[in-house]
């Protein structure tokens, strides 16, 4: 089933974007929540002239990440946390406690924004990836130390 999403949707895509899913996603899941319609050729038209209209701002925003994204630079993030004799952490390190170190460093990024390569469950450094816009991802360094 083709659909067209109507908001970022980590996994699947971006605002606009033209993508297939399983038709139970789509029926039961997407479009009752009004993240997608249907791709009929009348909403593609409607969706294009949208696109068209909206070039700017999207150039603006582009700007604006890139700009974040320019101010973060290659900060590395110290994150406390508990851990046993052998270096393994109690939980795991999550993007809401990435999303507080950057704030604390006068950064605010939203923790949905926020993905890692592998889950984060021993001491030691790791790279966390900003999803600012969907053409601009920014690597942060994160050590992650015992408390």
């Amino acid at each position: 089933m083709e659909v067209i999403l109507r908001e970022d949707i980590q996994g699947l895509g971006y605002k606009n974007d033209t993508v297939d899913v399983k038709p139970g996603y789509g029926r039961n899941y997407l479009i009752p929540r009004g993240m997608a319609i249907i791709a009929s050729s009348s909403n593609k038209k409607m969706i294009e002239e949208n696109i068209r209209q909206a070039a700017h701002k999207a150039e603006k925003a582009k700007k604006d990440a890139e700009e974040i994204a320019n101010k973060i630079g290659d900060v590395t993030l110290e994150i406390k946390t508990k851990a046993g004799e052998k270096g393994k952490i109690f939980g795991a390190i999550t993007p809401l406690q990435v999303s507080e170190a950057l704030a604390a460093k006068g950064h605010e990024v939203d923790r949905k924004r926020i993905s890692f390569e592998q889950k984060i469950k021993e001491l030691g450094e790791y790279t966390a990836t900003l999803d600012l816009h969907k053409e601009v991802h920014h690597p942060v360094t994160i050590k992650v130390v015992a408390e």
